[in-house]
């Protein structure tokens, strides 16, 4: 864990010096003397150790009266993987802000989702990343608009509503504030007779080396939902239910980044749609600590070197996950899709493709608390589990969204009758984003354990894993492609 550690000075000079990309987004470097601010991995000449400070935050940086650097363009960095592997008040408030929520709540819709008071909120957020959550939510706004403005010929009155600033002076002014340029200087940038579609936007998503594509896209890709989900011309295809309407996204896996088109009906929904694409395919992730701490398991060690940087597949919407996670209870991956293909014609919203393929988004939670259960092709024990699952989720007894704690959704989950361990621990992974959540009576895993000489019972495999942690989830990853049978979902 790297938390803080814009406060070692003298580790914060090596990453610069040797341009580190790996720290890229851990922290910020301020240089004094030209009051600017960098990425570690920034290519020019470094400067003076004397003339460096270092912040955790670029809203920090900002605050503190820098501008962001042109040439490394620190706002694009990938996210600290610190908001992902922590499910603290100040984790979980960034979650939420990458999420949008202070743009379209205010701190106080922040404070009621989290249940701690505004002052509580701004204080932690304050001691940690050095800025509140309004400047941080300012800096993703700045962040939005640059991308509007230089990927799209959209009107600059139209870019600012869709950043979510209040007026266009607020939004010149923190477009020089930020990047020291006008909002039609950085226009400049955009190729001339630019002709883009209305709504649509290509954009690529950062991330840490190395990236394994495989798992990851051919996860996504073997348990797709007819509908909602497809993969063609080598891009993961899939709708998005988004707070201000809906859009659609293509992904390609690239050398250095993941190609990303986004069709969005409102394009306030920018942020919010980058942000949980980049949450599904676990962009932010640490891969080298990930892998040297697995690699110190003599029997993990020739899976991880063999195909290094391997990610945990998640979701875009944490209801949906845990609907279909009980849809593929104890049936096979084909079957699971079934099921969930016939919800998505009969109580999905239809939308429009332009390219086709794609007819429906997943249907909501009250769509589904609404239908018949006697409609359900499932045994009875299934159905309960079902009804009873999307019941709480459309009253909002049940959170499954990124301000969860999530201890507290495993205790409720766990609840629920047909909910064991197996269920519980696969929405803690892909659905929570626990990097530690672990499947020990999986079959693929007890297979894989004992394919290498690890323990396959149980009990015996989670106390070999213990010194897995807190990276649990990404061994599962590892393990599971000694497996060459199909995804199956037979525990519950």
């Amino acid at each position: 864990m790297r938390n803080g550690m814009h406060t070692d000075k003298e580790r914060c000079v090596r990453a610069v010096q040797s341009k580190d990309a790996r720290f890229d987004g851990w922290f910020f470097t301020a240089v004094l003397t030209t009051r600017i601010y960098c990425r570690p991995s920034c290519p020019v000449v470094p400067p003076k150790p004397e003339n460096m400070t270092f912040y955790p935050s670029a809203a920090a940086c900002q605050q503190a009266g820098f501008r962001a650097c042109k040439r490394c363009r620190p706002d694009t960095s990938p996210g600290s993987p610190a908001w992902n592997e922590r499910a603290d008040l100040v984790a979980r408030a960034m979650r939420l802000i990458g999420d949008g929520v202070v743009d379209r709540e205010g701190v106080p819709g922040l404070a009621r989702r989290l249940g701690y008071s505004t002052r509580q909120i701004e204080r932690q957020l304050l001691a940690e990343l050095g800025a509140g959550p309004l400047a941080l939510a300012r800096a993703q706004r700045a962040q939005t608009a640059r991308l509007l403005i230089e990927t799209t010929p959209l009107p600059m009155a139209e870019i600012a509503f869709a950043a979510g600033f209040s007026s266009i002076r607020t939004f010149n002014d923190t477009v020089r504030e930020v990047f020291a340029v006008s909002p039609s200087d950085l226009r400049g940038r955009l190729p001339r007779n630019t002709v883009i579609a209305p709504g649509v936007l290509s954009l690529r998503l950062p991330f840490r080396a190395p990236l394994n594509p495989d798992n990851l896209f051919g996860h996504l890709a073997a348990t797709a939902v007819p509908g909602v989900e497809e993969w063609r011309d080598d891009a993961y295809r899939r709708t998005l239910r988004l707070p201000y309407g809906h859009g659609i996204v293509a992904l390609t896996p690239r050398p250095d980044h993941i190609a990303c088109r986004l069709t969005l009906s409102d394009m306030r929904d920018l942020p919010v749609a980058i942000s949980r694409c980049r949450r599904m395919l676990d962009l932010d992730a640490d891969p080298v600590a990930i892998d040297d701490l697995l690699r110190t398991d003599p029997l993990l060690a020739p899976l991880v070197d063999k195909a290094p940087g391997r990610r945990v597949p998640r979701t875009v919407d944490e209801a949906e996950f845990a609907v279909r996670a009980v849809l593929g209870q104890q049936v096979s991956t084909a079957a699971a899709r079934t099921h969930a293909a016939r919800l998505v014609t009969a109580h999905g919203d239809p939308v429009e493709d332009p390219e086709g393929g794609l007819t429906h988004l997943f249907p909501a939670p009250e769509a589904l608390a609404a239908l018949d259960p006697e409609s359900l092709a499932m045994p009875r024990t299934r159905r309960t589990t079902f009804t009873t699952l999307v019941r709480q989720l459309a009253e909002g007894t049940l959170h499954l969204g990124v301000e969860s704690d999530w201890e507290e959704s495993r205790a409720r989950l766990l609840s629920l009758p047909g909910f064991g361990p197996w269920t519980v621990d696969v929405i803690a992974m892909r659905a929570l984003g626990d990097p530690d959540a672990f499947l020990p009576t999986d079959l693929g895993i007890r297979r894989a354990a004992q394919e290498l000489g690890l323990p396959s019972t149980p009990a015996a495999l989670t106390a070999r894993a213990a010194a897995w942690r807190p990276w649990r989830a990404y061994a599962v990853q590892y393990l599971w492609t000694t497996d060459s049978h199909p995804i199956n979902f037979l525990p519950v």
